[in-house]
């Protein structure tokens, strides 16, 4: 896979985007994380473990696979994300007949 078409995520940019659909403050992280450390998610000073990504899409009020998927899409059209869920999906079914 070419540099330029290699994926790259966008986690600060999701997780902005949902909280604030969502209607949620930083402060609203309260219980699994500072609003120190959500800013510094949000400014993509610092990437999260895999439990925090849990952690953070539960106070959303989302599936972490949502934040996960939204970090990638180049853009929010209806194309694109129906043709990241197809790539899933479509690995994820490869990989399942796989010893």
């Amino acid at each position: 896979m070419s540099n330029a078409n290699r994926p790259r995520n966008n986690f600060a940019t999701a997780l902005r985007a949902i909280r604030r659909s969502k209607g949620l403050s930083q402060e609203s992280f309260g219980l699994v994380s500072s609003r120190t450390y959500v800013s510094t998610l949000e400014r993509n000073i610092q990437s999260p473990t895999l439990n925090k990504v849990d952690a953070l899409a539960e106070v959303m009020g989302v599936h972490p696979l949502t934040l996960l998927a939204m970090s990638y899409l180049r853009k929010s059209d209806t194309s694109s994300v129906d043709k990241l869920l197809a790539q899933v999906s479509a690995q994820l079914s490869e990989l399942e007949k796989k010893p």
